[in-house]
């Protein structure tokens, strides 16, 4: 079984939603999406504790929702009102801290990826 698969990625017009998934042998304390953008750093997007506190980037906020399926082992990150320049890379993270965060150093597993494109 993979550490973490992200399913869901996808093209979409500015305006639109798009739904992400993440399951895996590593479903932890922490979890958390990453996007990366051509020739820029790996951004941390949106994080989840074990207990559904939620901490969420600025760029973000108030369009993309972060969720888990304990039961179904399964993260979430459900995006409206997309723009082009979420248009990235976007990566499931892991980790075993008991508070989760936007820092790549907080996560030791990750997913390879998969591409979110939103045209203008």
């Amino acid at each position: 079984q993979e550490d973490l698969v992200e399913f869901g990625g996808g093209s979409v017009q500015a305006g639109g939603s798009l739904r992400l998934s993440c399951g895996g042998s590593h479903y932890t304390s922490i979890m958390a999406w990453f996007r990366q953008s051509p020739g820029q750093e790996r951004e941390g997007v949106a994080s989840v504790d074990k207990d559904g506190v939620t901490i969420y980037s600025d760029s973000v906020k108030g369009r993309f929702t972060v969720s888990r399926d304990h039961g179904k082992r399964t993260l979430y990150l459900q995006m409206n009102s997309l723009k082009p320049e979420d248009t990235a890379v976007y990566y499931c993270a892991a980790g075993v801290l008991a508070n989760s965060g936007l820092e790549k150093r907080l996560y030791q597993w990750w997913g390879q990826g998969t591409q979110v494109t939103v045209s203008s």
